[in-house]
């Protein structure tokens, strides 16, 4: 191996253990802002554990910021006493966090305030269409309307991630966040 290639397979080493442990803080904060930082709703509650898929999304490779949505909304869906909605949501977090780009210089950019309509779409379409089928005892109209029902409050709980992550990421792009977090994973 040449020296070259040596410098490059630890830089590599350093840039997968560095992902890595942010993927684990990221879980870790959707968890606790999903868990614990809610407001109860008619349709469950609304949380700002959406700001963190984002946020994660935006700064993590796609396969890393899956990882730490559905761990950490699967988490709080688990250990809050949603079972019954786990399945959806890592699949629907997961994918939601796919929506977004860690590919470019700024945190909150044009692509990725756009891709907070996809999101919304998913989140929105996806848990109604769970309900629908999976909680309500089998596929009927009466079953898909009231699932449908509850887009409105779904729409509400991502739009108020979507705010928070604007905010946040918009703050941290002024610290330039992003270029320091990626210069240490090149050091």
């Amino acid at each position: 191996m040449t020296a070259t290639n040596a410098a490059q397979s630890k830089r590599t080493d350093r840039e997968k253990v560095l992902y890595l442990t942010l993927a684990g803080v990221f879980a870790a904060m959707i968890y606790l802002l999903t868990a614990f930082v809610k407001v109860p709703t008619g349709a469950g509650y609304t949380h700002a554990g959406d700001s963190a898929v984002f946020l994660a999304a935006c700064l993590l490779p796609a396969p890393y910021a899956a990882a730490a949505a559905a761990i950490g909304a699967g988490l709080a869906d688990g250990l809050g006493g949603f079972v019954v909605w786990l399945p959806a949501t890592l699949v629907i977090k997961a994918l939601a966090a796919l929506c977004f780009s860690s590919k470019t210089e700024t945190i909150v950019n044009k692509r990725n305030i756009l891709a907070l309509i996809p999101a919304l779409i998913l989140c929105a379409v996806g848990y109604s269409l769970y309900q629908g089928i999976f909680m309500s005892g089998g596929i009927s109209k009466t079953a898909f309307a009231a699932a449908f029902a509850q887009v409105p409050a779904y729409c509400v709980q991502t739009g108020i991630g979507a705010a928070i992550y604007i905010t946040v990421g918009t703050v941290l792009d002024k610290m330039k966040f992003k270029q320091h977090l990626l210069h240490k994973a090149a050091r």
